[in-house]
């Protein structure tokens, strides 16, 4: 079950507007935050709204995307540079161009955010259909679902199943509530706002980011994945000291992978907020096939080296250096406008140069350590060769906990497998283990006009119900998932062709030709020659047996003698040896 997540949030002070007078102008447009600053050239204006794609549910998936899409189409072909962005937790549009040209801009995605063009919906859903079938997948595009499982921050690692089934109502009150002026900020270089603005937008509310989740028991864990890679995240409070720490840790990763061990091409870090109080932490390197033990043990070891406060002055003095260089830059005002702006959005403290550049001076090799250790405490790391228990990590939840009870149905496949179908969820019993979907955790249900149900649960885990691969699943069956899964899970996918409409594999029979032909050569020891060789052997033993134990049971346990449990035993197992031995013959 996935579970909410446990950290606790730092003290941080409330986003304060005046501690950036004199380098940022504030004000408002339309009842949105405005921050401007100036620079010399076009103008470059970003519009935020505090809603992603971590906001949504995995049946809708893509609404905020579609929302984006929808509000961009009537500005048309331009040469005007001007784009949307969703992440997890905003929304952004944004243009670069002269005055007149951003106004037009900027209104004319408030004026489609109040009206959407909807009649639009289906050709966006194809086009964004389309992006995801070539955007591919990354190495670290699994990563989100092991940690959060299928929702809030997880959902990064689905494609956009709301593209199946959003409905025109549905884009609507997502718009007209999320994309909202009390939802918004605004920032453009330049010494003021443009004139002409009509910002106009409904009312509405400030949406926090949301709650992060967690579908690992225990951290740190470890996850297999694909051939080249290894890569590291981890959750980690908001701080300078994390931020400076992400940078020595890319650092001594190339130092040491690429530059003294030459196991890797890229060895990186990197620090990305995630809300107001706490940010992601990822580190990545690849690796040859034949070098991947290598890249892995170098990973760990660097790890282990700044866990121990190993760290050299001369690294943190390298990373703070860094760190410094932003604000020797022209015009820093302007360019502080976006991280200010996406501060504000999310309610986190705004760090003025001067206060920041203090923090900086301020952390030391301890402060690095901690940080460090609370780094891999919370860590999850992706494999693609050994397991990493050598390292001290637990592999993360390959099987649920329980199963439901219910009626079963043996895979047409496999015999080791069979599907549960019970009341009040599915079980897929695999050799390994159980996977359980439980109703009243069902993220999301597709379903197939041909019977198919594909049901994820919140904590990430999946399984199929293809009536095709599978005994008995009846109409009959389906129905009781259907009505024990919610409505608001439920999302139906169109009509498959028959030919991709799943098929038990055939098993290998042995040719009949060849059974007549060597049925029985001469001294051949038949499966049924051998039970009843085995009957024989142990048919002494049974009546000893009965003798000193005889059939009677137990008068205060009512178990039977051994005699009695020998001969049950033996009978039962000769009876299932010889009619295996006897269906694999011909007589």
């Amino acid at each position: 079950m996935t579970t909410q997540d446990t950290t606790t949030p730092p003290d941080t002070a409330q986003p304060d507007l005046a501690a950036l007078d004199g380098l940022v102008g504030h004000t408002t447009v339309h009842g949105i935050p405005a921050l401007f600053a100036p620079r010399p050239g076009p103008l470059t204006a970003g519009l935020l709204f505090r809603v992603g794609r971590a906001d949504e549910t995995l049946p809708t998936t893509g609404v905020t995307h579609l929302v984006e899409h929808l509000a961009l189409h009537r500005l048309g072909l331009s040469d005007l540079h001007y784009n949307g962005a969703t992440a997890d937790t905003y929304t952004l549009f944004h243009v670069t161009g002269d005055e007149e040209e951003v106004v037009t801009y900027l209104n004319g995605v408030c004026a489609a955010l109040r009206d959407l063009p909807l009649e639009r919906l289906e050709t966006e859903k194809e086009i964004l259909r389309t992006e995801a079938g070539s955007r591919g997948t990354g190495p670290l595009s699994q990563m989100p679902l092991w940690r959060y499982g299928a929702q809030g921050h997880g959902l990064a690692s689905y494609d956009e199943l709301g593209t199946r089934s959003l409905t025109a109502d549905q884009v609507r009150h997502w718009a007209e509530t999320r994309f909202t002026r009390d939802n918004a900020v605004l920032w453009c270089t330049g010494d003021r706002v443009p004139e002409g603005l009509d910002l106009t937008l409904p009312a509405g509310r400030r949406f926090p980011a949301p709650a992060a989740t967690s579908a690992l028991p225990v951290t740190p864990a470890y996850i297999g994945g694909d051939d080249g890679h290894v890569v590291f995240t981890s959750v980690l409070r908001r701080s300078t000291a994390a931020a400076v720490f992400a940078e020595v840790l890319g650092r001594a990763l190339f130092q040491d992978l690429r530059q003294k061990g030459g196991y890797s091409y890229s060895a990186e870090a990197d620090y990305t907020p995630r809300d107001a109080d706490f940010a992601t932490l990822t580190a990545y390197a690849d690796a040859l096939p034949q070098k991947q033990d290598a890249a892995l043990g170098g990973f760990v070891d660097v790890f282990a080296r700044l866990r121990a406060g190993r760290v050299e002055q001369a690294e943190l003095d390298s990373a703070r250096g860094k760190s410094l260089k932003r604000y020797d830059v022209p015009d820093l005002g302007a360019a502080l406008l976006p991280s200010y702006a996406h501060s504000l959005l999310l309610g986190h403290r705004l760090l003025t140069p001067e206060r920041h550049r203090a923090e900086l001076e301020a952390v030391t090799v301890e402060d690095l350590r901690e940080v460090a250790r609370e780094a891999w405490d919370g860590g999850l790391l992706q494999v693609s060769t050994r397991g990493a228990e050598w390292a001290g990590l637990t592999s993360a939840p390959q099987y649920s906990p329980t199963g439901v009870s219910g009626t079963l149905h043996p895979s047409l496949e496999d015999d080791d497998v069979t599907l549960v179908i019970g009341d009040t969820g599915v079980t897929l019993s695999l050799p390994g283990g159980l996977v359980t979907v439980r109703y009243d955790a069902c993220a999301a249900m597709t379903t197939r006009p041909d019977g198919a149900r594909y049901l994820t649960g919140l904590d990430g885990f999946r399984v199929a119900v293809e009536p095709t691969l599978y005994g008995d699943v009846t109409p009959e069956r389906i129905a009781v998932v259907d009505a024990a899964v919610p409505a608001e899970a439920v999302v139906p996918l169109p009509a498959r062709a028959a030919e991709r409409i799943p098929r038990p594999a055939e098993r290998e029979t042995p040719d009949p030709q060849a059974q007549r032909v060597e049925r029985r050569p001469a001294g051949r020891v038949t499966p049924r020659f051998l039970y009843m060789a085995a009957l024989a052997t142990v048919w002494p033993l049974l009546l000893l047996a009965l003798v000193v134990n005889g059939f009677r049971e137990s008068p205060t346990t009512g178990i039977p003698g051994l005699g009695g449990f020998l001969l049950e035993y033996w009978l039962v197992r000769a009876a299932v040896g010889l009619y295996r031995a006897g269906s694999s013959e011909t007589d």
